[in-house]
């Protein structure tokens, strides 16, 4: 079983059903009730999975124990975690012009988050003998944890923190056969990449990228869910780059 933050929609969604492929149950984490889950715990289920609905924000610490314990009741037990729930910036502009407000929702959401609840997730893990299917955890990043983005840094602080949680804890729980990556999606079909279509489009028409075309979520999905599965052993923390070779340096 897997529970995957912010699954209701984009990458989430895909990741979901990638998984459900893979003969998982998924719980589906959204932040509200108002979130739209019908959809996706459809596609779940029509991949062959069954799927839960578990409400909850990621931002919300003291709401940690609940959300987890909602997510191992519904098919009794959670074997992986995929921290895929994030936000963007609430306005692109200067570095110079940031606002602390968007600052603190990106760490708030994309990293704080992130961290306390896998951090509570490794916890009860720990505390139970492992199942039929690898434990392990999966972080969302983004490309923007390594390459710069000068008129949204407050996001690209808050992926590189995300970034290194997934190392840390990758090293920490290792010893006790819990895989811990880190998937680096590049420039993806998503509501959230939708208002800057034109630039992209021209970043892939110039040759921004060895692939040039925009990724889908299914491939980012696959990919989260092959490394969920086991499917890299003898590795420790890897980062995955997902983006089309957007992140090479081509000289």
């Amino acid at each position: 079983m897997a529970l995957v933050t912010g699954a209701g929609r984009g990458l989430g969604r895909a990741q979901a059903v990638a998984l459900a492929r893979r003969g998982y149950d998924v719980v589906v984490n959204e932040r509200s009730a108002a979130d739209e889950t019908a959809g996706v715990v459809a596609e779940v289920e029509a991949a062959g999975g069954r799927a839960a609905v578990v409400h909850g924000d990621v931002a919300d610490l003291a709401g940690h124990g609940r959300l987890l314990e909602e997510a191992w009741a519904a098919f009794g037990g959670v074997d992986g975690l995929v921290n895929n729930a994030g936000v963007t910036v609430l306005s692109r502009g200067d570095l110079l012009d940031v606002a602390p407000e968007s600052f603190d929702r990106c760490l708030a959401v994309n990293t704080r988050g992130a961290f306390f609840l896998t951090q509570a997730f490794a916890r009860r893990l720990l505390a139970e003998p492992a199942g039929a299917f690898p434990r392990g955890v999966v972080f969302v990043t983004s490309m923007n944890a390594e390459v710069l983005a000068l008129n949204r840094g407050e996001y690209c602080v808050s992926k590189a923190g995300a970034a290194m949680a997934a190392q840390l804890f990758a090293a920490r729980l290792a010893p006790h056969g819990i895989g811990v990556y880190d998937v680096r999606p590049g420039i993806i079909r998503t509501e959230m990449t939708e208002r800057s279509r034109e630039r992209y489009d021209r970043f892939f028409a110039e040759g921004g990228a060895p692939v040039p075309r925009w990724g889908e979520p299914e491939e980012v999905g696959r990919v989260v869910a092959a490394l969920l599965a086991g499917e890299l052993p003898y590795t420790v923390g890897q980062a995955v780059r997902v983006d089309g070779g957007a992140t090479l340096r081509i000289v």
